[in-house]
Parts: structure tokens; C-alpha cells; sequence
């Protein structure tokens, strides 16, 4: 059995810490970011987008009224060549009505949809924020007082007991 402990690595001990404080320094903003990134999205979808397409499509019906009212005026003139253009921009006006309302109705269907195709994936993130602010940074604090009673160990040096051992004391010489 050895008298003394062959400490030879607590430069390695020390120097996974410092790479565990490195990558949670990057890993804790990166995951805030994801997170926030997520959070903007759903509300992107639930607010901006729906906004945008409902006033996208009363500024289209408005023009699509404008266009079939130009084009029941252009059929009781009775000028054909005005009914082509009329029935071109009518038929425009109203391809833009219906575009407009089925991108709000995806708008619509991915509000629904995002909560339950995101909600797993949060899940997870928040555990591994929890993961990264408690258990690494505890593991971090193990590993200062790990290094720091090995340090104080090895400069303790052998015990005298070890270098100089006494005979037991049993009565027989």
C-alpha cells in the first residue's frame, strides 16, 4: 500500500472547470435566446400576422366592391371594351380577396398548431436551463472544493506515522 496519494491531475481537474464555466457562459445566453426567439414567434403569429392579414382583407374587399361597382357601371353603358378591363380588375380584386383570406386562415390554423408543436420542445429547454443554472454550476462549485482539498492535501505531505512507523506494542521482544 502506498504511503501518500499520487495526486497528479488537479490541473485537469481545474481545467474541465474552467471549460464547464466557458460552456455555460455561451450555453445559458444561447438557450435565453432560443427561448425568446420562441416566445416572438407565437406572438408574431397571434398578433402581427393576424392584424396585417384582417386589414389586408378590408382594404382588398374595399377594393374588390370598388371593381365589381365600376364593372356594373361599365355593363349598363354598354361599352364593351371598358367591360374587358372591368371584368380583368374584378376578377383581380377578387383573387386577392381570397388570397388574403386563406393566408389568414393559416395564420389562424399555425396559432393553434404552434402551441402544441412548440410546447415539447420548451419542455426540454426549460430543463436544461435548470440543468445549466443548477446542477453545472453546483458541479462547478464541487470541483473548486474538490481541487482545493487536493491541493491542501498535497502540500500537507506524508504523515510522520508513514515515514517512521513505530513497532506495536504486543510485550514480546
Amino acid at each position: 500500500m502506498a504511503d501518500r496519494a499520487n495526486i497528479s491531475s488537479v490541473d485537469a481537474l481545474r481545467a474541465f472547470k474552467a471549460s464547464l464555466i466557458v460552456y455555460v457562459s455561451k450555453a445559458r445566453p444561447t438557450l435565453e435566446e432560443v427561448s425568446a426567439e420562441a416566445m416572438r414567434t407565437r406572438l408574431w403569429l397571434e398578433n402581427d400576422q393576424r392584424t396585417h392579414w384582417e386589414g389586408q382583407i378590408r382594404r382588398r374587399r374595399k377594393k374588390l366592391e370598388e371593381a365589381q361597382e365600376a364593372l356594373f357601371s361599365a355593363k349598363l353603358s354598354n361599352l364593351q371594351d371598358v367591360t374587358v378591363a372591368e371584368q380583368f380588375a374584378f376578377r383581380r380584386a377578387k383573387g386577392a380577396v381570397d388570397e388574403a383570406e386563406e393566408k389568414l386562415k393559416r395564420v389562424k390554423h399555425w396559432s393553434r398548431e404552434f402551441e402544441s408543436r412548440a410546447e415539447p420542445l420548451t419542455k426540454q429547454l426549460g430543463k436544461l436551463h435548470t440543468v445549466l443554472s443548477n446542477d453545472l454550476l453546483q458541479a462547478i462549485a464541487y470541483l473548486t472544493e474538490a481541487a482545493n482539498t487536493l491541493d491542501a492535501y498535497s502540500e500537507q505531505g506524508p504523515s510522520p506515522t508513514a515515514a517512521n512507523p513505530t513497532p506495536p506494542e504486543d510485550g514480546i521482544n
